[in-house]
Parts: C-alpha cells; structure tokens; sequence
C-alpha cells in the first residue's frame, strides 16, 4: 500500500497549476488529463462531465508519487470552506524561510490566512509557521524548524 495523490478541483486549473510550480517548485508529471466518457459517469455518478487537468510531482520526492492532481470539472460545484470546516483542511509545505515563501505566495495572488508564528517545541526546536491559501482559496501550511 502507498499513498498517491492529493486532489484540488481548481475553477482554473492552469492557473493554480502555475503557482503551485512557481511557489513550490512542483513539476508537472506525465500527460495532462481530458477525462470524459461513460466510465467517468459511472465513477462519479455525474452526467455529461469532463475534467481536465495535471498531476504535480511535490518537492522533496522521487519518482510517480505522492502528487498534487489539479483537476478542474466542466459542472463544478461550489461550497463556502474555512480552515476549520470538516473534510480536508490543508496541504502542508516545510520551506527554507517561512516569510520568503509567504511573501511568494502573496505576489502569486494568494493570501496569508492569520501571522507568521514561532513556537518552541522543546527537543524539537523551533517551528516557525503561517496558514495562507492559494489563489483559489485552498489553505496552505507554510513550516520551516531552527
């Protein structure tokens, strides 16, 4: 058994595809997709619907996987979220300088959630760390350790 991907369902998946490469590094993996046909109807239970997207490997990994999937759908459906709804919250990145990056991710078009925080875990040392989100929303964990 092994973990392999992370899906993002993106009202634009180009878009969030390019800043997930720009401030993360990720690279796109294998063909782009253009998913459609009955097989898809009978996996999701939807009618008539397309999704089209790429597989990003994720920085820090070798090989196929684990990847981040941008997925847009042709019929989306859109829901308001919070950074403590249930379900998925965020996908975390440790980074070399929590700030650089966050400063990144605004230029990009995204947005820091609250601040950038210390904390002092013990033998652990010190985590620095900020929730952000993407241009799309999706929240981000930005973490670096001293």
């Amino acid at each position: 058994m092994k973990y392999v991907h992370t899906n993002l369902i993106a009202k634009d998946w180009k878009a969030l595809s390019k800043f997930y490469q720009k401030v993360f590094n990720c690279k796109p993996l294998g063909n782009r997709r253009n998913l459609s046909g009955e097989w898809l109807k009978q996996l999701t239970g939807l009618e008539n619907i397309t999704i089209t997207g790429e597989h990003l490997s994720l920085p820090g990994y070798r090989g196929e996987s684990p990847t981040l999937e941008i997925f847009s759908y042709s019929f989306p459906i859109q829901t308001e979220k919070h950074i403590n709804s249930f379900g998925f919250s965020h996908i975390a990145f440790q980074v070399d300088d929590v700030e650089t990056t966050a400063n990144l991710i605004l230029n990009e078009g995204g947005a820091l959630l609250g601040e950038i925080v210390e904390k002092d875990y013990g033998d652990m040392g010190i985590g620095v760390f900020a929730y952000a989100t993407d241009l799309e929303g999706n929240y981000i964990e930005l973490q670096s350790w001293k």
